[in-house]
């Protein structure tokens, strides 16, 4: 996977990927949520989706140019150009205007009625970075065996990241959450990060970057060979460290 492949990320990123994440909350996690009471997401083709729900076993999409409905046997598509987050959500099956909240850091609803300006190249970057995370999130979890205990992976809409958590002693704060996100208020281009739940950080001190832990951004796991191998390999290194032993991760 290339960087042509993941997508450019310039000065303007960041608002565009607030926007995405806006409607993948707002939009898919919501429809998801007001029918079966749960808003995890997961990386889809081209972009963002909802796991299937419900009886027609439901699927929301957010794809690059068009907002996508799997219901049943039948499929619709709403453009996104000059589409509205409340014409969005009515396509999606979701009460824009009910209350709803991921969590504290749900981004706001804003102005319904205003048209959005989602960028379909942000959008399928976005997915493409999720996907890689999704795959290197596999990769570590499976090297580093069944004692990590990992929890599901998920796409949560409030912090807009996909993570787990794995532990490394019989502790209940024996754990570390792993995961990918596109950019947020600290990091504004992709990353993937290892956050400890205790205060401890063994090892080299330079390998833990970040106030929550450690960070591997953007630009380092492009320039691997093999991105996924070098995101998933971070990922386990972290776990060695409170481990004191080595597992390298082997390619699936």
């Amino acid at each position: 996977m290339s960087m042509t492949e993941l997508g450019e990320f310039d000065g303007g990123y960041p608002s565009r990927r607030r926007e995405v994440q806006r409607v993948a909350c707002h939009v898919l996690a919501r429809a998801r949520h007001q029918a079966v009471g749960r808003f995890g997401l997961v990386p889809g083709p081209g972009g963002i989706a909802t796991p299937a729900f419900g009886e027609e076993a439901v699927v929301v999409r957010l794809a690059p140019g068009a907002l996508v409905v799997d219901r049943g046997g039948d499929s619709t598509h709403t453009p996104l150009v000059g589409a509205t987050l409340r014409h969005l959500a009515r396509a999606a099956g979701a009460d824009i205007d009910a209350a709803f909240e991921a969590g504290g850091d749900t981004p706001e609803v804003g102005d319904p009625d205003a048209v959005i300006d989602l960028d379909a190249t942000t959008i399928a970057a976005v997915g493409r970075w999720f996907e890689l995370g999704w795959r290197a999130l596999d990769r570590a979890t499976t090297a580093l065996g069944p004692d990590a205990a990992p929890t599901r992976i998920q796409l949560w809409p409030e912090h807009f990241d996909a993570g787990t958590s794995v532990a490394y002693g019989p502790g209940p704060t024996d754990r570390l959450n792993l995961g990918a996100s596109p950019g947020d208020a600290s990091h504004e281009l992709p990353y993937l990060y290892v956050g400890p739940w205790s205060d401890e950080r063994p090892g080299e001190p330079a390998y833990w970057n970040a106030s929550f832990g450690a960070v591997l951004g953007y630009d380092d796991v492009l320039a691997a060979d093999d991105p996924v191998d070098r995101a998933a390999s971070f990922l386990v290194e972290g776990v060695e460290r409170f481990r004191g032993e080595r597992t390298v991760p082997s390619p699936p």
